[in-house]
């Protein structure tokens, strides 16, 4: 029987629209259930919004709506967005493959089941819900109470949330019931400590452990003073006060995950609660975990009921250095609006979702906090997608087509074991084998960055094999089908690798591989497999999937994206505007343009004896792929062929003089004995030589086609 696998978002609140910090958390749940789904687990996915609470009656009210209208208008923009993001949803049967559920807590499915966890908690621990009267510091925002040393003040003497940084409101003495949530922290710790993945990242363990050795009070869960809510059942102490409350917002939307499911005390309708409840993970942001990882648990542990797997938590993303929230319009960004902007030209628009989840996935681990600056989201884009996924697709469909008939080729076993084949099949089996370890572990940053390795290797096999070149000699038509039967392959893995995070890529490449019904369900890839698992396929010429953004284009994107000076700057940075990036004249060009009469040259070195000098290995390189590091204006990574039978990474400090394009196939000279070097995250094995001061000028190179890995003296 395959594993059940159970991942959900939070719900949201319906009193505004959907935001990209909603997107990521649901783009992240939506990630791991393709992944496990492809690994052959039953996923299951839930979303959905919260619709009771005090926030939704002073919204409604503002707009002069009841609080069910109100919802009624709001919760579809929820569903539709996460539909218009590559994710469909179908309350009576599998989409995708997997079950994805939509749940809103004003259906009755949900208030069945919050009414039902109430009645249990009253049937098996009395003591546990009492009535008392409670006053304090409250936010609207968090529907939680403060002390005020919880909060922080702001520049007018004011208590304000730490977490909204708005002003809290004293609430005067209420009658509710409470939740004797001080019973539990022991029980908590203890549970925390012999499951130590139950709140990941590390860092969230330990401050929930932290908050635990405080010492929990006890905790409200009813409203008199509203009636926008869930009635409490009846209470068999207090006989008809219960008519007069509803339940905390808290208490009523975390019993979601249970009620997506069914009723965990009825065994003919909660069949699906055995099947998945332990298997459950809660991808949620860092602003909710207490609710999640210290109410949630105790409210189950009172009930009887198992604890769920895991409380992923992840960071808050930033617009320009701005949290995002609902009250500053520049960091409300639409993510769907976003993703069409960068579709751009694109023949597949459904891409630009690609280049988006793409984007908030590889850009900032999970668990921290993320910064979306929109040069970086455009650098990423020409560096990672438009040059190097793309890229590949494109090249690799259109040589399928030209020099193989529309045929993938045969391959040759002992071929495969030698150089740039073996290279690329043993990249390939890594990449399969860390991408999924990563999943695995909930680390999907580093899960893309192993897919890339293949990525690139392929792009560089490209380069070492040729094809155009063998396929202008007939006597070499056996190694150019094998050379085009392993591109496929690289290709096919790349499909399959990405499929949890680019769909829609996955969907494209399915087309123009010819890939039948069977094989767009396919499953992650064996890690011995490259090269024998291929699927009958017939391919045929691509159109571009991720059109470049050139100098004119990313102008005006970032004058669309780009609000008023006075609403982007950081409250810790001057306020500038950011402006797009303008790469510098071809190094030749600039070369040309500087006056001989104006040019000093730097003072030369201390000399050296001539055995210093034979110290240095110098090479010639050829340069196999290139591309920009992102957020690193200067910088260039290089694979660069030494003909040692694999490819080295350089990074170099060219950027501002060469696009990688146009350092793609140019003989470099090389420091190949330089000792490794870590940089921005990548290991660079060498040194580029170039001329240059201040400013590189132009690049030292061969005028003869030397052989990669010849010794310059």
């Amino acid at each position: 029987m395959t594993r059940p696998f159970y991942v959900t978002t939070p719900i949201y609140y319906v009193n505004d629209v959907p935001h990209l910090g909603h997107a990521y958390t649901t783009i992240v749940a939506d990630t791991l259930a393709r992944f496990h789904h492809m690994c052959g687990d039953d996923a299951r996915f839930l979303t959905g919004t919260d619709e009771h609470g005090q926030k939704i009656v002073e919204a409604a009210e503002k707009r002069g709506l009841s609080p069910q209208a109100l919802t009624d208008q709001v919760a579809p923009r929820f569903r539709e967005t996460w539909v218009d993001l590559g994710m469909r949803f179908d309350d009576a049967a599998e989409t995708h493959g997997f079950a994805r559920d939509f749940i809103r807590t004003t259906e009755d499915r949900h208030k069945q089941v919050a009414r039902a966890l109430w009645s249990k908690i009253q049937e098996k621990n009395p003591d546990d819900l009492y009535l008392a009267t409670y006053e304090g510091w409250y936010c609207v925002g968090c529907e939680a109470f403060y002390t005020e040393s919880q909060l922080k003040k702001d520049g007018g003497g004011e208590w304000v949330c730490p977490t909204h940084e708005r002003p809290v409101s004293w609430v005067a003495k209420e009658t509710s019931y409470f939740f004797r949530l001080s019973k539990y922290g022991d029980a908590l710790a203890e549970h925390i400590e012999k499951h130590p993945h139950f709140i990941q990242p590390e860092q969230y363990k330990n401050e929930v452990l932290g908050f635990l050795r405080g010492g929990l009070r006890d905790l409200s869960v009813s409203r008199t003073s509203f009636s926008w809510g869930i009635p409490v059942p009846e209470d068999p102490k207090h006989p008809g006060e219960a008519a007069r409350h509803v339940m905390y917002v808290w208490f009523d939307a975390l019993t979601n995950y249970l009620s997506a499911l069914g009723d965990p005390f009825d065994a003919e309708r909660g069949p699906d609660v055995v099947r998945y409840w332990k298997s459950a993970v809660h991808t949620i942001g860092k602003d909710i975990l207490r609710f999640h990882a210290v109410y949630w648990p105790a409210f189950l542990l009172s009930a009887g009921l198992p604890l769920p797997r895991m409380i992923l938590c992840h960071g808050w993303w930033a617009i320009g250095g701005r949290k995002i929230s609902k009250s500053i319009p520049a960091t409300r960004v639409a993510p769907v609006a976003l993703a069409h902007d960068l579709a751009g030209s694109s023949s597949v628009p459904a891409t630009g979702i690609d280049a988006l989840r793409y984007f908030l996935l590889r850009e900032t681990p999970l668990g921290n906090d993320g910064d979306l600056i929109y040069e970086g989201l455009i650098e990423r884009y020409n560096a990672d997608l438009a040059n190097d996924v793309g890229n590949l697709i494109n090249r690799s469909l259109t040589m399928l087509v030209r020099f193989g008939g529309g045929g993938i080729g045969a391959r040759d076993a002992a071929l495969a074991t030698t150089g740039p084949h073996a290279s690329l099949a043993r990249v390939a089996a890594e990449a399969a084998r860390d991408a999924r370890m990563s999943f695995e572990n909930f680390a999907p940053s580093r899960a893309l960055e192993a897919i890339w390795r293949l990525v690139r290797e392929a792009n560089a096999y490209i380069a070492a094999t040729e094809p155009w070149t063998l396929a202008k000699d007939p006597a070499r038509k056996p190694e150019l089908d094998h050379v085009l039967h392993t591109l496929t392959a690289a290709l096919w893995w790349t499909r399959l690798l990405v499929a949890p995070v680019l769909p829609a890529t996955a969907a494209a490449v399915d087309g123009w591989l010819g890939a039948g019904l069977a094989e767009r369900d396919a499953r992650w890839p064996a890690e011995d497999a490259f090269g024998t698992d291929l699927p009958a396929l017939s391919p045929q010429a691509a159109t571009p999937l991720f059109p470049r953004i050139d100098e004119k284009r990313a102008a005006l994107l970032l004058e669309k994206w780009l609000p008023p000076e006075s609403t982007v700057s950081s409250p810790t940075a001057p306020s500038v505007r950011p402006q797009p990036t303008v790469r510098p004249e071809p190094a030749g060009a600039q070369a040309a343009a500087v006056s001989k009469d104006a040019f000093t040259p730097a003072p030369l070195a201390p000399t050296i004896a001539y055995d210093d000098f034979a110290k240095l290995d110098l090479r010639v390189g050829l340069v196999v792929a290139a591309r920009a590091v992102p957020k690193a204006k200067k910088l260039l990574e290089l694979t660069v062929d030494l003909g040692e039978g694999r490819h080295r990474t350089i990074l170099a400090g060219i950027a501002e003089a060469f696009a990688p394009d146009t350092l793609v196939n140019r003989r470099v000279l090389v420091v190949a004995n330089l000792a490794p070097r870590e940089m921005r995250g990548l290991t660079s094995e060498g040194m580029i030589l170039a001329a240059g001061d201040d400013a590189i000028l132009a690049l030292a190179t061969v005028d003869a086609d030397a052989p990669p890995g010849t010794r310059v003296k």
